[in-house]
């Protein structure tokens, strides 16, 4: 059995439940009899690499367990990517520390992170341990039915939407029509979950723009207009990464991050709900608003899903379970068994395809006029982001 100590991070964007499987790693860190010590690299890799790491084992037991509800990420987070340099600087922080248990949680590019330095050691003859602990609210994570953060993150967008909705649907003589955008840049799976909002016919939302099907702006103007001449108002909502059929984005944004990808919503100056915004208001003449909340989706804590955080805690135990057993170069994965009743079960995606692969929304889930998700998306989505609030209306029994 390999002995050592252990060294966590978190990487890339927060979720409402990254704590919890923080929290998850702690702890069962802490309880394994081969781990020594339990580190934290503050700001992730970048961390290391500098040399901040903070003895997570000399923490309270009341504020490890409180992660398990703290949103936003409690080591703090990074994007960086790694270079053939840094490695033999990870390789001397490494062996400074005694590291031999490496957990990160994080999205595709963290789990390359993790592939990559445990391929490194292994070349160096160094022995270490790499799990990855899956995270994102984008859902698009390869070999694993949904991550940890998407359901909280859903919840947060379907009940933004029914709010929203409910909002503008008495407003109407006001303003008639409103745009809510989600985050997720070409996964299509947090605006689909806004469909969890609809339970009558006229309820928000209406249309739902998905990044895995092209813009049709006439397709988009007639559902709009049929919209209104229907119900006097019209709810959209749309994926940040929304692109006509030439793959231009929506938002027309040109700025790209230090990965080479197209910054969408506030972070590239621009936004697709704010063009669809504009194309609505010259095309009918009306007016209405957009609604771009950028990463409140991924840390309120006031509206995080139960299931999500549940298995957010067990996916972190589960990784040091397969540590300690010998297992490496592996993510924890979650299997959906069953949707009604909804029951889980742990596996493991091997790091090198979650590093490489997506999992856009399947075909089967995006309706045929590619405006709305299908009642087979719904059933997907329903343990994840639960039951919503319930909201009463008038009958408008009207006086003769």
């Amino acid at each position: 059995m390999l002995k050592g100590n252990a060294i966590l991070g978190q990487s890339g964007g927060p979720t409402t439940v990254i704590n919890a499987s923080l929290a998850g790693l702690i702890q069962g860190c802490l309880r394994a009899e081969s781990i020594e010590n339990v580190y934290g690299m503050r700001h992730g890799i970048e961390g290391l690499m500098k040399g901040d790491v903070i003895d997570l084992g000399a923490e309270d037991a009341d504020v490890i367990e409180g992660l398990r509800r703290t949103p936003s990420s409690a080591l703090g987070s990074c994007r960086h990517k790694l270079q053939d340099e840094d490695f033999p600087l990870i390789l001397e922080r490494l062996k400074q520390h005694n590291i031999r248990y490496f957990f990160l949680i994080g999205g595709n590019d963290t789990m390359d992170t993790i592939h990559r330095v445990e391929a490194y050691c292994k070349e160096q003859g160094y022995d270490l341990i790499g799990v990855g602990v899956p995270k994102t609210v984008d859902n698009d994570l390869f070999g694993t039915d949904h991550t940890p953060g998407f359901g909280s993150a859903g919840r947060y967008v379907a009940s933004s939407v029914k709010q929203a909705g409910m909002l503008a649907r008495d407003m109407k003589y006001v303003d008639q029509y409103v745009i809510f955008q989600t985050v997720g840049r070409s996964a299509g799976w947090l605006p689909a979950a806004a469909a969890m909002a609809k339970t009558s016919e006229d309820d928000a939302p209406h249309i739902i723009l998905l990044p895995e099907r092209a813009f049709d702006k006439d397709k988009f103007f007639a559902a709009v207009k049929a919209s209104y001449d229907k119900y006097g108002w019209c709810s959209i909502v749309c994926g940040e990464g929304v692109c006509y059929a030439d793959g231009t984005p929506i938002s027309a944004s040109t700025t790209a991050d230090k990965f080479a990808n197209v910054e969408f919503g506030a972070m590239g100056g621009t936004s697709a709900a704010m063009m669809l915004h504009r194309m609505i208001a010259d095309k009918f003449d009306w007016r209405g608003e957009f609604q771009v909340t950028e990463s409140l989706q991924m840390c309120a804590a006031d509206r995080s899903s139960q299931p999500d955080l549940d298995e957010a805690y067990a996916c972190g135990q589960k990784a040091v379970e397969l540590a300690v057993a010998g297992t490496t170069g592996v993510m924890v994965s979650i299997v959906r068994e069953s949707s009604d009743p909804y029951k889980w079960s742990l596996a493991t995606a091997p790091l090198a395809k979650v590093a490489l692969g997506a999992k856009p929304m399947p075909d089967e889930f995006i309706d045929d006029e590619n405006l709305f998700v299908t009642p087979a998306c719904i059933e997907y989505l329903k343990p994840l982001v639960g039951v919503l609030p319930e909201y009463v209306r008038f009958k408008g029994v009207k006086v003769e």
